[in-house]
């Protein structure tokens, strides 16, 4: 486990620590997160048998998905809800009664690494798919340990290595520092410095209560108005986010249909002016920000909590594009390529969404092989 550690810290995996893919095998699973981990549960589940039936290939050094790069401080009662993978309760494991003391990367890490070992899913580590090509009967997954040969394609890569941060005027001629949500890690990098965060979803929420009372001062600029609801409203934003995939369009942001969660902690710290939002700024100067009505804050650093992207690089020769930039998917199921499906895309995206994705998928892998579903 300390070798394991020491790769997640960024040191190369030793030769022999490295995996040997197959060369051919029935369904090739991309990812190892929440998604990825479901689909394959369910494949095994319906009799797919992992390493010949199925390869599950990830780009990280452990398991964990993206919580094993995630800060330090970060805790599960803080964060997003993780919703347990199906069948963790078959090995005496649940998040809802997880340490909540500890870092979330380090329990999610440790149960994804316990679930894939009791239920034999022989994920492949650390492995980066560079491309996916089609020939008419399936996949060529090209990977930087070889090719693997596939009938079907589950992409589950998520969104963790795509950080959207937007344009404005001026962004290159700012002077202070400037970082993603992954590149994230610690408040006490902030201490002393104006920082300003973008972004309306819960790591902007989070990366300003960290600050409060280490950065000199803090401002929070959202596309919309923030609204803390004391209910969080996720059917219209899987509705949302359902509509936008079907039709091939930009997925919508999920807090955009959700609005943040009114907790006594939230509440308190706009009451007290922490979480306080002002309309974006219309440009960034080398010392600063400026609004449309001509004022003016000057700032050191901007953490841009924007949002993501999906992880489709990999998917390019495929030409999944439509002309509005979107990718068309019904049910984790490519509309232009039917043996492609991606998991956790869209409307699966929470976790939860991952989870029901997970079977979903699953089902319609194991038809599309022509195998009868059980």
């Amino acid at each position: 486990m300390a070798e394991s550690r020491e790769r997640a810290r960024g040191g190369a995996p030793k030769l022999s620590e490295l995996p040997e893919l197959p060369e051919r095998t029935d369904v090739v699973v991309v990812g190892a997160g929440q998604a990825g981990l479901s689909v394959a549960w369910h494949l095994k589940r319906l009799g797919l048998e992992p390493g010949t039936g199925f390869a599950v290939l990830d780009r990280g050094p452990e398991a964990g998905g993206a919580w094993q790069f995630r800060w330090e401080s970060l805790r599960l009662g803080t964060a997003h809800k993780v919703d347990d993978l199906p069948g963790m309760n078959r090995i005496g494991l649940s998040f809802a009664t997880a340490d909540r003391t500890r870092p979330a990367r380090d329990v999610v890490r440790e149960y994804y690494e316990r679930y894939e070992q009791a239920f034999g899913l022989r994920v492949l580590r650390p492995v980066e798919v560079e491309r996916v090509t089609e020939d008419g009967h399936g996949f060529t997954v090209a990977t930087d340990r070889g090719d693997i040969a596939t009938r079907v394609l589950v992409s589950a890569g998520g969104t963790w290595t795509r950080p959207f941060v937007p344009h404005y005027a001026g962004a290159a001629d700012f002077r202070g520092v400037q970082i993603a949500t992954p590149q994230y890690r610690s408040a006490d990098d902030f201490a002393g410095m104006r920082v300003l965060v973008v972004g309306g979803g819960t790591s902007a929420v989070g990366f300003l209560k960290e600050l409060e009372g280490v950065a000199a001062s803090t401002l929070w600029t959202t596309r919309r108005p923030v609204e803390f609801v004391e209910e969080v409203r996720g059917t219209e934003a899987v509705r949302r986010a359902d509509e936008a995939a079907r039709a091939g369009r930009p997925l919508p942001s999920i807090v955009s249909g959700t609005g943040l969660p009114a907790t006594p902690e939230n509440l308190a710290a706009a009451e007290r002016g922490l979480l306080v939002a002002r309309p974006m700024f219309a440009s960034m100067e080398p010392d600063g920000v400026r609004w449309a009505d001509g004022s003016f804050a000057p700032v050191d650093a901007v953490i841009w909590a924007t949002g993501f992207r999906a992880e489709l690089t990999h998917l390019a020769p495929l030409g999944l594009r439509e002309p509005g930039g979107g990718v068309r998917v019904e049910g984790g199921r490519s509309l232009r390529h039917p043996r492609l499906f991606l998991a956790g895309y869209g409307p699966q995206a929470s976790t939860i969404g991952a989870n029901r994705a997970g079977r979903t998928v699953a089902r319609q892998v194991v038809a599309e092989l022509g195998q009868p579903v059980r």
